[in-house]
């Protein structure tokens, strides 16, 4: 019950018992009906003490003192501390310091900027400096942690993995993403009836895809930022072609040096069968048979080589 209606209501009943043992006056009938109007009246209402951040707005956290709760209505865990953490907010009101909280189930890019692994997860942030919770979780653990500011005993958060940061950016940006993915998963398998399997293949062709465009437009990019300085040097076509020419030539002189080789083999055997045919020929060598002269002539050439 509202406070205003209870008071009012308490009045009522303290001025009928006052008045009822003497009588009630004429001038009393007013008063009372006055006093039962009053209470019957909408009280108005008290603006709620508890903040809830979002994506679009979460950097309001910045600036002043704030305890933030990240928690999921599935979680019980977080159904047991929403009392307290109520209770907690309507006190931190009065000492000037500001209490939220946060669904991750419906903002999905604070649970990847802080990297909320466990719920329910609280986090103290005085003028950007971010220090997550770790004690007890009873109001009055919370009023003295931030009133004895018992906060500056725990460690702050790296600027690398501040919310703020470029790398929080970026998860922010992927866990939007994969909800965006689950949603669209939910969408074609509940509303258009699309089996699970199906729901798959579609998403790993539109992922081949993707990759595909990518990666030609980084090789484009690439090209176009950094173009190879061999080809795009104008001496290069030029010394491609000497290049060419000087094998071509080299090319040329192994195979005369071939040929020159091949030219002293055929007139070094043509020396050795004259000289052959010179011994056959001669005095001494007509008494031996035409064997065992090339015999000699195959033993005499054998020399020579081993000579050389």
């Amino acid at each position: 019950m509202d406070t205003g209606r209870w008071l009012a209501s308490s009045m009522s009943g303290i001025m009928l018992f006052l008045l009822g043992g003497a009588g009630l006056r004429s001038w009393t009938c007013p008063f009372l009906l006055l006093l039962t109007f009053w209470s019957s009246l909408p009280a108005s209402a008290k603006p709620d003490s508890l903040k809830e951040v979002t994506d679009g707005d979460w950097e309001k956290i910045m600036t002043g003192e704030w305890m933030i709760e990240f928690y999921a209505p599935w979680c019980p865990a977080c159904q047991q501390l929403q009392s307290v953490w109520k209770e907690f907010a309507d006190w931190g009101e009065d000492m000037g310091i500001n209490v939220a909280k946060v669904d991750v189930t419906e903002q999905p890019g604070l649970s990847g900027r802080f990297i909320i692994t466990s719920l329910p997860t609280i986090y103290h942030c005085k003028d950007g400096i971010f220090r997550k919770y770790h004690g007890a979780r009873t109001k009055e653990d919370f009023l003295s942690f931030v009133d004895e500011q018992k906060w500056k005993n725990t460690e702050p958060v790296s600027s690398w993995f501040g919310p703020s940061s470029f790398l929080m950016n970026s998860m922010s940006a992927l866990f939007k993403l994969s909800m965006f993915i689950r949603r669209c998963h939910n969408y074609m398998t509940e509303q258009l009836g699309i089996p699970v399997w199906g729901s798959y293949v579609i998403f790993g062709l539109v992922t081949l895809f993707a990759g595909l465009t990518l990666g030609l437009l980084l090789v484009f990019i690439a090209d176009y930022v950094f173009p190879s300085r061999r080809f795009s040097s104008p001496d290069y076509y030029q010394k491609k072609q000497s290049m060419e020419q000087s094998r071509l030539i080299q090319n040329q002189d192994e195979d005369q040096e071939a040929d020159g080789e091949e030219d002293d083999d055929e007139e070094e055997e043509e020396d050795q069968d004259g000289a052959w045919r010179r011994q056959r020929e001669s005095p001494e060598g007509q008494g031996y048979p035409d064997e065992a002269l090339r015999k000699r002539a195959v033993a005499s050439r054998e020399e020579d080589e081993e000579e050389s």
